[in-house]
């Protein structure tokens, strides 16, 4: 616990640097596939530092963020046993990794989508997308859909009240983020029952 602490507080001095943007896209590039941190609490300290530039930082997020799952995915379609395995059990997600595969059998994208935007860990999603060879485009349109709805909430929020909505969005961001993943999955299948 105090390693992933001071992972925290490394992460977040980097909004006090002029390298914030920069470290904001390799950090959501690099928990989309392996690290711990997400890159929420960067965006976070960015967007409240310069409320103007949220919806920037929350692209580079996401683009960042895209890029990582490509890696995820690529990870577990060329390199499951020798990188993918060892990073699913160093997380202890090897049993939800077994689950996934009849999620996205039943589910596809779905399942990509929601997993980009809820606070499970997206780098599980990633690479057992790649493992169980889910449409490589399909996944990659998901992972944009999902993983930018997350990250632009988060700035709009920021944008519209400023530094009050920092602590509400740390406090109960897990709530937040399936209640959105719920309206997601509602709003969907409303379009699939009229199409």
């Amino acid at each position: 616990m105090r390693t992933l602490r001071a992972l925290y507080h490394w992460v977040l001095h980097w909004a006090e640097t002029p390298y914030g943007p920069a470290a904001l896209f390799v950090l959501a590039l690099a928990e989309s596939s392996f690290f711990p941190i997400p890159p929420d609490v960067l965006l976070i300290a960015l967007a409240i530092s310069i409320p103007l530039r949220a919806f920037r930082y929350a692209a580079i997020c996401s683009i960042g963020s895209v890029a990582g799952g490509v890696l995820g995915y690529l990870i577990g379609a060329q390199l499951m046993e020798a990188v993918g395995r060892p990073i699913l059990e160093f997380y202890n997600v090897t049993d939800q990794y077994k689950e996934l595969q009849s999620l996205y059998q039943a589910h596809g994208a779905w399942a990509v989508g929601i997993a980009g935007f809820t606070p499970i860990p997206y780098k599980v999603f990633t690479i057992s997308a790649g493992a169980f060879t889910i449409s490589f485009p399909v996944f990659v349109l998901a992972s944009v859909v999902g993983r930018s709805a997350r990250f632009f909430l988060v700035a709009a929020l920021i944008y519209k009240f400023g530094e009050p909505v920092r602590e509400f969005i740390e406090r109960y961001f897990n709530l937040l983020a399936l209640l959105f993943a719920a309206l997601l999955v509602g709003g969907f299948i409303i379009v699939k029952m009229i199409f």
